[in-house]
């Protein structure tokens, strides 16, 4: 997965913080800058009291949408004990954003397992990633980087009222202590120099972390081992990162025609495609 650099980056002068939890079958951190803090206060506890907001938020949307707990409203439509048209709004809110990403995607993303069973975990952690920023928002913190499992999402800068952005790494699948390549999210100025919005979120898809999880329009080998996608947002990143998976070097020339995004992909051969905005 990608993950943010230990070393503070340079424009920084102090240690960056961290608060991590487990959730969704993986780890989510919250970094901040040391004066970065819930009200401005620059506090652990301030830091602690954001994290209990982003876990909260994380868990109410596990409890609802997880398929690997009975009692959840997912497991109850994957038995067939609820109907779609009878299950919570924010059930078909989220299935209604899924089935549109299908469209946009021809098929590449989708909601559905094979057996035909509802599953919306391929929207859901990202969903959650993108609620869990706006309450940072809502509570006063301007900078940040959040990262749940691979799906990042950013505001800010690690340096307060500098332009330094936030210095992400992709983890190679082949060798999980090394790194192929670098990505700036959030800042200011500078890099990437395309003329576009500076992007705000990474997401990395593959088999690497968690076997072979993505359901793949072809049935021959796959063409990528793992896609990393930097958009402006995180759920068009994560979504686009499983669709290229799925569905190979089709779809993942459609995603660098059709979306402001920058890509990597890791050949099934090791060999590596990408727009010139990852750095080695």
């Amino acid at each position: 997965m990608p993950r943010t650099f230990e070393k503070s980056p340079a424009g920084t002068r102090q240690p960056l913080k961290a608060r991590t939890f487990h959730r969704m079958g993986t780890a989510i951190s919250l970094t901040v800058p040391p004066d970065a803090a819930a009200g401005g206060n620059g506090t652990e506890d301030g830091l602690a009291a954001a994290t209990a907001v982003v876990e909260r938020l994380f868990s109410e949307l596990d409890q609802r949408f997880s398929l690997y707990r009975p009692e959840s409203e997912a497991s109850a439509l994957a038995r067939g004990e609820l109907s779609l048209r009878d299950a919570s709004p924010v059930m078909r809110e989220r299935y209604a954003e899924a089935h549109e990403w299908r469209l946009r995607t021809e098929g590449a993303f989708t909601p559905e397992r094979p057996d035909a069973v509802l599953d919306l975990s391929g929207l859901i952690k990202a969903y959650a990633v993108q609620e869990s920023g706006t309450s940072l928002r809502a509570l006063g913190l301007q900078d940040w980087c959040l990262n749940a499992g691979g799906d990042i999402l950013v505001s800010g800068s690690p340096g307060p009222g500098t332009s330094v952005p936030w210095d992400l790494g992709i983890v190679d699948p082949a060798d999980r202590g090394a790194l192929l390549a670098g990505y700036p999210l959030g800042g200011s100025g500078g890099y990437p120099v395309c003329g576009r919005r500076r992007h705000a979120a990474l997401a990395t898809s593959g088999s690497a972390e968690r076997g072979d999880h993505i359901w793949r329009q072809a049935r021959d080998a796959p063409a990528f081992v793992q896609v990393s996608v930097a958009a402006a947002d995180i759920i068009t990143a994560d979504v686009l990162a499983t669709a290229i998976v799925a569905g190979g070097m089709p779809m993942l020339d459609r995603a660098t025609d059709g979306w402001d995004v920058a890509v990597l992909a890791v050949c099934s051969d090791g060999a590596l495609l990408g727009t010139p905005d990852f750095r080695g």
